[in-house]
């Protein structure tokens, strides 16, 4: 099969597209026929050599599959060839304490496809039979393929993790990115006031689009002087923020008294400064998440497949264009996902 691999770390130039040997499935597998594959920022962090991602190399990237089951390894009966699906973006091994609870992406060998096991930048792909969902005859595999790992990370945010209300007033940082855009979906759905921060004049009609309230350009204003505008000084219940230090300092300063700051990553890097004092006194939340649960999973897939959210598919790249793809990725030209088809 063809594939987009790399032997060694480092920047786009190192992307190959390649023969490779087709994948077999063993008891309780599926191979599926790869579709799409969406893009996400880890598939650049991995292809770097950033630490906290172990691979063996050559490695094959790619979180999020939509496809067609091509075979079935023995024991298999859930799923059969032909049918349409999605792969579950994490991998628990549903026998540890935070498994059996539910809670499978604190799993102790929790770990992400496309980082613990090869990926969708591939014609084929070796997924476990339980990971796959089926799909609605109607939904379009490019955008079944932009919405589960997004989508699961926002709805873990809002919905797990700050435990979003009705009526209260969310900011979402970077509302063209794939988190953000979800975020934004999903803070309209549960009925929140919504108010996004985006990095041209270009994306505030589209985060528009998707229901935000009012949209901020934070690269022509202070997204802290608009926010306290918007709100009459009060100030928001809920920041949904994946950027770190460079919003840091003012997002928790925007925190209502009571307000929760969720996090799920660290574009502009891995530290931040932080006065206690300022935390404790106004009854602060700082909440970390990663990823989401099996359930939250089927959850958005329903929404998802009843059009009540919408991932939006900025562009699609042929597989052999990978490296082009994750170029623009990096560059922040995308407002949603871009998408891979073999």
């Amino acid at each position: 099969m063809k594939a987009v691999i790399f032997r060694r770390h480092g920047g786009p130039e190192v992307l190959e597209y390649t023969d490779v040997p087709d994948p077999s499935p063993g008891p309780g597998d599926i191979i599926v026929r790869v579709k799409a594959c969406a893009l996400n920022h880890l598939d650049c962090w991995i292809r770097q050599g950033i630490a906290a991602y172990r691979i063996s190399l050559p490695h094959i990237s790619g979180c999020d599959v939509a496809g067609i089951v091509e075979r079935v390894g023995e024991g298999v009966t859930a799923r059969r060839a032909g049918d349409r699906v999605i792969l579950a973006p994490g991998l628990s091994c549903g026998r540890c304490e935070w498994c059996r609870r539910g809670d499978d992406n604190l799993c102790v060998s929790y770990g992400i496809r496309g980082s613990a096991a090869p990926g969708g930048y591939a014609e084929l792909i070796l997924a476990k039979a339980s990971d796959a969902l089926l799909l609605p005859a109607d939904l379009p595999f490019n955008e079944a393929a932009a919405f589960p790992l997004v989508f699961l990370t926002a709805w873990h945010m809002l919905v797990g993790r700050a435990e979003l209300q009705a009526g209260e007033t969310v900011l979402v940082h970077a509302a063209g990115s794939g988190v953000g855009h979800a975020a934004v979906q999903i803070a309209k759905h549960l009925k929140a006031r919504v108010l996004a921060t985006v990095g041209s004049d270009a994306k505030i009609p589209k985060a528009e689009t998707l229901g935000a309230d009012a949209v901020i350009n934070y690269r022509r204003e202070p997204f802290e002087e608009r926010v306290r505008q918007l709100t009459d000084g009060r100030g928001v219940d809920v920041v949904v923020e994946h950027i770190g230090p460079e919003v840091w300092e003012g997002s928790l300063r925007l925190l209502a008294k009571g307000g929760r700051l969720v996090t799920c990553g660290a574009t502009s890097g891995p530290s931040v400064t932080l006065d206690l004092r300022y935390v404790f006194s106004r009854q602060l939340s700082l909440l970390g998440s990663t990823m989401g649960t099996r359930a939250e999973l089927s959850t958005v897939a329903q929404l998802v497949a009843g059009r009540v959210l919408r991932p939006v598919v900025d562009t699609v790249f042929p597989l052999r264009e990978a490296r082009a793809a994750q170029e623009r990725l990096l560059r922040r030209e995308v407002f949603g996902k871009l998408v891979l088809a073999p």
